[in-house]
Order: structure tokens, then sequence, then C-alpha cells
């Protein structure tokens, strides 16, 4: 589309360049080149835009201070990283799909499906379970029986949803999902482990997204429960009877044991691990790779193993660092001790 079209889609103010370039795609700053958009919403890549080889570039006004080459349109917003990803999707809309119910899919004769469904190609769907207006059921997915899928959905291929899952609106669940499986619970009776029965299910609420592979266990009684936008990537165990609050972030190969409660907005970095009943508090930031094994309060930044106040973790870090320093120090003083007695 036209920079003018663009700039009047994205509700931002035109400035400089011609107008009348087309834009057939998005790239980032550094390697943007002609009939491109790009975007400069943090301070640290301004020197790219002396340089920059794009057509247009969303910008805040508070960052133009820099030389802005005589071809380059800006467009100043208030927000250019969400105006940037309007333009994102206007420039690479998703390939149009022909809904239909594909002949190879084996639908149970009492599963229901609402208006404008897609269904693909081995997909299965089992007794009494139901898919919602406009959602897409990709090839060799299986849904159990008494699952309820809501409206808008997308679950990509290979994904796996065990009986009596609910799934809400508008929630994407990425290749390879399996959700509902059992819990990992056993009891350790006559040097023998006796699984534990899991009769719960698994809700997820509106506007969640799950990454690939990643697995979510059923409840042993109640339910395991995903609150409405909560985001989970790739590879991520969540436990049976977890409660994930809402607009919830946990990253790539995160464990999370079973019975944990999760609070409203917090955050969960790539590869933490939790033990089981523990409860991470609003808007908490367990960092990177850091192990909890005991309670994080609301709005506090952890990191480490075991997790503890992250900048009292940096700081025992730092001195750990010179510790062999003080060894040789300690030795020093120990031989001259030696030499003072004698």
């Amino acid at each position: 589309m036209l920079i003018k079209e663009l700039a009047k889609l994205c509700n931002a103010q035109p400035q400089g360049g011609d107008l009348s370039v087309t834009i057939q795609s998005a790239a980032d700053i550094m390697t943007a080149h002609a009939h491109q958009v790009t975007v400069l919403s943090d301070g640290k890549y301004k020197k790219y835009l002396k340089h920059c080889k794009a057509s247009a570039c969303f910008i805040a006004e508070a960052l133009i201070d820099e030389e802005v080459p005589s071809e380059l349109t800006l467009l100043i917003c208030n927000d250019p990283e969400i105006s940037f990803l309007h333009a994102v999707k206007a420039l690479h809309p998703e390939p149009h799909l022909k809904r239909q119910v594909s002949e190879h899919a084996v639908l149970a004769d009492t599963s229901t499906l609402g208006f404008d469904t897609h269904v693909g190609p081995f997909a299965t769907i089992g007794q009494y379970s139901s898919v919602g207006d406009s959602s897409t059921i990709e090839s060799s997915v299986h849904i159990g029986n008494h699952v309820a899928i809501g409206k808008n959905c997308r679950i990509h291929p290979n994904v796996v949803i065990y009986d009596n899952s609910v799934i809400g609106n508008n929630v994407i669940i990425h290749s390879g999902a399996i959700i509902g499986a059992d819990g990992f619970g056993y009891k350790y009776r006559d040097n023998q482990h006796i699984k534990v029965p899991h009769v719960g299910n698994v809700v997820i609420e509106d506007h969640v997204e799950i990454g690939a592979n990643t697995c979510i266990d059923r409840g042993a009684l109640g339910s395991t429960r995903i609150g409405l936008g909560s985001k989970i990537d790739n590879l991520v165990q969540l436990g049976h009877n977890n409660v994930v609050g809402k607009n919830v972030i946990i990253c790539g190969q995160c464990g999370i044991s079973g019975s944990c409660t999760i609070e409203d907005g917090a955050v969960l970095a790539g590869s933490v691990g939790v033990a089981d009943h523990v409860k991470i508090g609003t808007r908490a930031v367990v960092m990177a790779r850091s192990g909890v094994s005991q309670d994080v309060e609301p709005g506090s930044q952890v990191w480490g193993s075991p997790a503890k106040d992250r900048k009292l973790a940096w700081r025992e870090l730092a001195a750990l660092a010179k510790l062999p320093e003080l060894l040789q120090k300690i030795k020093i003083i120990e031989s001259r001790l030696l030499k003072l007695e004698k």
C-alpha cells in the first residue's frame, strides 16, 4: 500500500519523504531497504536512523534528533511499536484458508460444530464435544470426549486435547501441545509407586496462547486453570491443579510442579523451575534459570537457585567472584601469623 494509506491505517502523522511510494513489507531498522517500513522505538537504535534505507519508519516525536535521509518518511505516533504491529498485520496477512470440514476428519455423531468452523484432514472429535463459531481445527488434531472449544480459536496440527477440557474464545494452541494429560502423581507403598487417579480437567480462559510442545496436566480432582489473556511459550510443563492468573507470561522451558498459584501479571522467564504448592504473587518477576522453592512476594523480582531478591543475589554473586583473591590474602596472613608465633 502507499505510505499515506499506511499512515492513515496506523493513525500516524507522516513527515518528509514521498507519500506516494508503495510499501511492500516490514523489516527491522538495521536491514530494511526501499519499499519497506520499519520502526524506531528504543533510543539505543537511533544511530541506525541516519543511514536507514527504508521508505518509512514509525517513530515517536521524542526520538527525532538525528539526521534523517531525504527519502525516508517518518510516521510519527504515540506508540511506534503498536503502530508497527498493525502495519505488519496489514502487509503480511495470513494465507486464506478454504474453510471446510474435511472428508478425512472423524467426527463423533454427538459432536457439534459452530458456524464457519474448519476441520482439517485426519482430525478427530470425540463424543459430546463442541467447537464454536469460526474456530479452526487443523490436520491431525485429536479432541477427546466432552471437550468444549469456544469461538475464533485456532488449534494447530497435532495438538491433543484430552477429555473434559474447556477452551475459551480466541484461544491459540500451537502444534504438539498436549492439554489435559494425567498429572505426575504417585504414592510410594510397599516398594512400588501407586498411581494417583486424575479425574479433574483443564480450563483455559479467553485470549490465551499456548506454545508448541507445551504440556498442561489435568487436575487430580479439580481443575488446572489458565487465566484470561495469559501467554505460555514453547516447551513449558504445567503440573496438575495449577492456577495461573490473568495476563501471566511463562517463557520457554519452564517447569511448574503441581498445585502452584501464579497470580495476575506475573512473569516467569526462561527455564524457571517451581516446586509444588508455591505461590508467585501479582506482578512478581522470576528471572531466567531460577529455582523457586518458597512463595514469591507480589511485585518482587527474584533470581537464583534457590531464588531470592535479585539485588541480594547479585551482591552474593559479586562477592563469590572475589573469593579466590580473598583466599590468597588469607594464606598470606596465615603465613605471617605463623612467623610471628615462631
